[in-house]
């Protein structure tokens, strides 16, 4: 094996891809596959044994997001470029996967030239995302994190005991019945309802339960 050969890791759930992906890479003089396999516990194991120039991941992944490789991946190895070869259309997520360091986005769907062609773009230092979609995706990022911290400062302003009328609205309670099952007055319920709906900046009892199970404050039990 010759040291100026490109290592690449191949990190996918799907057998049939991993596999044609590396033999795809495999017929490239200057390529050699070092690793493929289908999670993120066995891609660390490999990082500790193996040379790794680029990384291709997918980001949904058995054990977890291959965002959380990624961070490995530049801890360990910073040198490394990732690229992420997904199914996803969730722009959020891609954007999340750049703003951890991945210099690359393809989707699963594109010619296996084309992902060869990136991995050889990546060694030689030249961009796989063009400069005004990387900068629209760290724009999302930012957005996204900008609106996490609003949603953990808002639900931290919640008292415990708004946090109860809020879990009991997400079992299908009234006011009525939320007071009772609280123990308090239906005016002090109303009243814990109307300051929860303002901390939260929402304007309805449905609103507010979208928003609490959206980012996990309560679960609605579907059985």
């Amino acid at each position: 094996m010759s040291d100026d050969r490109v290592h690449v890791l191949l990190v996918d759930d799907q057998t049939a891809l991993r596999e044609a992906l590396a033999f795809a890479l495999e017929r490239e003089p200057d390529v050699t596959i070092t690793g493929h396999v289908a999670t993120i516990a066995e891609a660390r194991r490999c990082l500790a044994q193996i040379p790794v120039d680029v990384a291709v991941t997918e980001l949904d992944l058995p054990d977890g997001s291959g965002i959380e490789l990624i961070d490995d991946l530049r801890q360990l190895r910073p040198l490394v470029q990732v690229l992420i070869l997904t199914a996803t259309a969730d722009r959020y997520d891609l954007a999340e996967a750049v703003r951890a360091g991945a210099a690359g986005v393809l989707h699963k769907s594109v010619p296996l030239d084309e992902i060869v062609t990136a991995v050889h773009r990546l060694c030689a230092g030249q961009p796989v995302i063009e400069p005004t979609e990387l900068v629209r995706l760290l724009h999302l990022a930012a957005e996204r994190r900008s609106e996490q911290e609003a949603t953990q400062a808002a639900l931290a302003r919640l008292t415990p005991r708004e946090r109860e009328v809020l879990v009991a609205l997400a079992r299908g309670l009234s006011d009525k019945e939320i007071a009772q099952q609280l123990q308090m007055r239906h005016e002090t319920a109303r009243t814990h309802m109307d300051r929860l709906l303002r901390k939260l900046g929402v304007q309805s009892r449905l609103q507010a339960l979208v928003f609490a199970v959206k980012h996990g404050v309560v679960r609605v039990d579907t059985e």
